[in-house]
């Protein structure tokens, strides 16, 4: 019997680029405002618009 090879070593893909603005986690701080004066009264997460919420940098 022949003998057995040994698999191939898997190359590893570098790791995409961070978004700059939403660090890479997708997800951005977004002030809340209420009110006819629109008072600021806290803060909620929205998607970050420069990635799209995917966390990678877009490509250019």
């Amino acid at each position: 019997m022949a003998a057995r090879k040994a698999p191939a070593p898997a190359t590893a893909e570098p790791e995409p680029a961070k978004c700059p603005t939403c660090h890479g986690s997708g997800e951005v701080s977004r002030t809340v405002r209420v009110g006819r004066k629109r008072r600021p009264v806290g803060e909620q997460a929205g998607l970050c618009l420069n990635c799209l919420g995917s966390g990678d940098a877009p490509a250019d």
